[in-house]
C-alpha cells in the first residue's frame, strides 16, 4: 500500500487523511449506551495506540481532537514508540467563554493557560473548538469578535492557528476579515449531519475557502456506510483540503485507509466485502 497522499497547511506537511477521535473517547453521537461501550472498552491506552498504529504506518499521521483528554496523549506517544513516526497533532480545545466575552473579550490569562497546555501536549495546530468559535460569530457584523488576540497567542506559543467551527458563517467572515488562521474545520457530509446548511451550499463555502479545510464526520457520526461517505467527500473537496474520520479497531482503520486510496486513485478496493446469506444470490 502507497503511503497516503499528503497536503501542505501553514507550511507543514500533513496527510489528507487525519485521524478523528471521537471513537476513541466516547463521542459517539449516536447513544448513551454507545458512548459507555466506547469508553468501556476502546477508551484506553494501549487499544488506541494500536489503532494509530495502523494510521501512522501507512502515512496518516495526523491526529485531531481534545489532545489534553486522558489517555489520548499517552495513546499518541505510544503509537510514536512503536512506529518511529512523529504524530502532527490538530488540537480543538475550549476555551472560556462567558456571556460577555463577545463584547469584552476573552480572559487572555486563562486563555495562555490552555493554549500553553496544548503546546506543552506537542500540538502542531491549535484550533479553538466549536463550542468557543461559534459563540463569537457574529451574523450581523460579519465578523468572528475577539479571535484576533487568541490567535496572537497561539502564534507566540509556536503553534499554527485555526477555526473549528458547525457554522459555514464563520469560514466566510475570518475569510472576508482577513483573520490571521491557517486552516479551518468544517463538518461536511452527504448526509448533511449536525450540517447547519444544505450539503451543496457547506460545499460551496469549502470550494470557495481560502485556506484548506479539516472536513470531519465524514460517514456522520455512523449513519453513512464507508464507501458511500468516503466516496462524496472524496470527490467534492478540494486537492489541498481533508477528511477527519475515526474508527474503532486496527481493522477498520486499515479499510478506510485503503478504500480512500481507491477513491482517490479510481481503482477497486482492494478489502472484502462483508458477508451475509442474502448475497449468495449474487456470487
Amino acid at each position: 500500500m502507497e503511503k497516503f497522499p499528503r497536503t501542505t497547511v501553514g507550511g507543514v506537511s500533513v496527510s489528507r487523511m487525519i485521524v478523528g477521535t471521537n471513537w476513541f473517547l466516547g463521542w459517539s453521537h449516536s447513544t448513551k449506551a454507545k458512548d459507555d461501550y466506547i469508553k468501556e472498552n476502546i477508551a484506553e491506552r494501549r487499544r488506541i495506540a494500536e489503532i494509530l498504529e495502523v494510521f501512522f504506518r501507512n502515512g496518516v499521521d495526523t491526529v485531531m481532537g481534545q489532545i489534553a483528554h486522558p489517555p489520548l496523549a499517552e495513546a499518541i506517544r505510544e503509537a510514536e514508540d512503536r512506529t518511529g513516526v512523529k504524530a502532527i497533532i490538530v488540537s480543538t480545545p475550549a476555551l472560556p467563554v462567558n456571556p460577555g466575552t463577545p463584547e469584552n473579550g476573552f480572559d487572555l490569562g486563562e486563555v495562555e493557560k490552555v493554549v500553553a497546555q496544548q503546546q506543552q501536549l506537542g500540538a502542531t495546530f491549535c484550533m479553538p473548538h466549536q463550542s468557543t468559535t461559534d459563540a463569537m460569530v457574529d451574523r450581523c457584523k460579519r465578523v468572528v469578535r475577539q479571535m484576533d488576540p487568541v490567535c496572537r497567542l497561539i502564534r507566540q506559543h509556536s503553534m499554527i492557528p485555526g477555526l473549528s467551527t458547525h457554522m459555514p458563517e464563520a469560514i466566510v467572515y475570518a475569510d472576508s476579515s482577513g483573520l490571521d488562521v491557517e486552516t479551518y474545520i468544517s463538518i461536511y457530509n452527504s448526509h448533511g449531519f449536525l450540517m447547519q446548511l444544505e450539503v451543496d451550499w457547506t460545499c460551496r463555502v469549502i470550494q470557495e475557502a481560502k485556506k484548506p479545510v479539516m472536513t470531519i464526520k465524514p460517514l456522520a457520526a455512523g449513519h453513512l456506510r464507508p464507501f458511500q461517505g468516503l466516496t462524496f467527500v472524496w470527490n467534492t473537496i478540494r486537492p489541498q483540503d481533508m477528511v477527519t474520520i475515526g474508527t474503532m479497531s486496527p481493522k477498520e482503520a486499515a479499510e478506510v485507509i485503503e478504500m480512500s486510496q481507491s477513491i482517490l486513485e479510481q481503482r477497486k478496493a482492494s478489502i472484502g466485502l462483508q458477508e451475509t446469506r442474502s448475497k449468495a444470490s449474487v456470487k
